[in-house]
Order: structure tokens, then sequence, then C-alpha cells
């Protein structure tokens, strides 16, 4: 089993994410922090709090990270998690903050931290202890075209000198872009197998995904949500899912119409030296068999 911290900023997909995380069977959850993106920080805790509690994910520290002002209300709705109700959170939050929490599991052994959200956390674990060595898998960023600016990807457009920190550190990272997202996408046969199980949990990812569908259909004209955060833990929990290329990936962090958008150079035009491995294709029907399977075994232990 790999150790993982899962840093997130929940989120429809993230939801998807905390859910794999919790449930393969080659990944060892460690922990949960969060941090500000698709929601505030309280939101986007409260949300994972209230997700471990519906799934009984339990035994697993949830910690509070990075705050910030940039948020995503047009995706995720008001409570950066609309579309369902879900229980009150059954446990508590962590009193030690994110970073503090990534620490501590580092100096005991080494992991994976898995982040699908801005990566002010794991910049701010990395300027503080540049001792410790993460490997680090990501979901951001994108080869080509972005999704919140013309050309960047919302999490790294959000904090992209913490995305400049990570991408040249010299840690193993791994990048999930869209590129490889977007061919996560939840067509009408997923949720076909989410209504068959007939589970609590399996019935609220559904009403959760049928919003996230709305405001997709709404504001990128894609009527299939693409579920991008658990593409980066199924990079972990199984890599085979999916087709990597090593590329030298800059971070844009002065262009006027460019500012947080990721340079891959897939072709060696540079001549940089690779510092990242970069994700380009996914087996889908691999992805949603592994995917679905998580849902299913933690509905039926919930």
């Amino acid at each position: 089993m790999i150790p993982v911290v899962l840093d997130c900023d929940p989120g429809h997909d993230d939801v998807f994410a905390i859910l794999l995380a919790a449930a393969h069977p080659g990944i060892d959850l460690r922990a949960i922090t969060t941090v500000a993106g698709n929601g505030t920080l309280d939101q986007v805790t409260r949300n994972a709090l209230r997700v471990c509690t519906l799934a009984g994910i339990t035994g697993i520290p949830v910690a509070a990270g990075a705050a910030s002002d940039k948020t995503a209300p047009r995706i995720h709705g008001a409570s950066a998690l609309d579309g369902a109700d879900l229980p009150e959170p059954a446990d508590l939050l962590s009193s030690d903050g994110a970073v503090a929490v990534m620490e501590r599991l580092l100096e005991q052994a080494p992991l994976t931290i898995v982040a699908t959200g801005p990566l002010t956390n794991v910049a701010a674990l990395l300027e503080r202890r540049p001792d410790l060595r993460p490997e680090i898998v990501l979901m951001g960023g994108s080869c080509g075209r972005g999704n919140w600016r013309p050309l960047a990807e919302f999490n790294i457009w959000a904090d992209p000198e913490a995305a400049d920190r990570v991408f040249t550190s010299g840690l193993p990272v791994t990048m999930c872009g869209l590129d490889v997202t977007h061919q996560a996408l939840a067509t009408p046969d997923v949720f076909e197998r989410l209504r068959a199980m007939a589970t609590p949990l399996a019935d609220t990812m559904a009403d959760l995904l049928r919003f996230f569908a709305s405001t997709y259909d709404e504001v990128f004209g894609m009527p299939d949500p693409p579920v991008h955060d658990p593409v980066a833990v199924a990079a972990v929990a199984k890599p085979s899912l999916l087709k990597f290329v090593d590329a030298p990936v800059a971070v844009e962090l002065d262009g006027t119409h460019t500012r947080g958008a990721t340079v891959v150079d897939l072709h060696g035009i540079t001549g940089r030296p690779a510092n990242v491995r970069v994700a380009v294709e996914l087996d889908r029907p691999g992805f949603w068999d592994m995917m679905l399977s998580a849902i299913e075994r933690l509905g039926r232990a919930a």
C-alpha cells in the first residue's frame, strides 16, 4: 500500500478523489488536508468532513490549510458542493494545520502527496522543510488551453507562485492536467451504474454529479462533466491506467494574458531537462470501473 496525503479543495470532483483514496486497496490514506479553491477554506474543510461522514471514512485526520479569496462558485455552487444534502460532520477537525500534519507524517515515513487543489499548502511545506522529499502527484495545468483563463487551469492560476515552487523543486512530480482529466467524462452510463448500486452514498454521488454536469454544460458546453481530481489518485493507485511522458514544464508568472499557464515542452524544443512526468492518456473504462468499485465498496460498508 502506498501511503498518501490527499490535499484537496472539495469541490465535486474532489469528493470522488476522497472516496477513491479511502477505498482503493493499494492506497493507505494517512490524512486529508484542505486548501481554499473550489470554495473558501471553511467551506471546503466542512465539505471534506461531511463527505467522510457520509461515506463512513473514519480514523483519518482532516486538517485545514491555506485560505484564499480565489474560488469557483459558478462551477461548484454557493457551498462549493451544491446538488445534494450531506450529513453534519461526525468527526472534529484536527487541531494541527495542514502543513504541520504533512510535516509530521513525512518525518515518520516517505509518502506521496496527491494535490487536487491550488498548491499553496504543498509549496509552504517545501519552503518550511526542504529536507523532506515527498513525491507529488497533482491535478492541475494543461498542455494546451485552460479552463479558468484561456491558457490557465484553475488550480495553477489560483497560486502560480506555489505551482512554480513545486515544479522547480527537484522532487518527483506528476501532472494530471486537463488534457487527461477531460478524458474522465461522467457519461450517462456512469449515472446508470451509480443508480443501480442503490446505496445512499451512490445516490448522493449521482446527485452531486448531476449538479456538476449542469454547471459544466452551462459554462463550458460540456453536458458530460469531467471528474478531474480522482485521475490524480488513479495515477498513484493504478498508474497502468494512464500514459505518461517526461517533459520540461514551467509556470508562467508574468504574462499579461497567460499568468498561471503551464508551458509543457512535449517535443524538447527548449532543450531543457524534463522535470515533470505528464499524464497524457487515460483508460477511461478502466478508470470508471475502479472509481465505481470504490463507491460501491464504501456504500455497502457505510
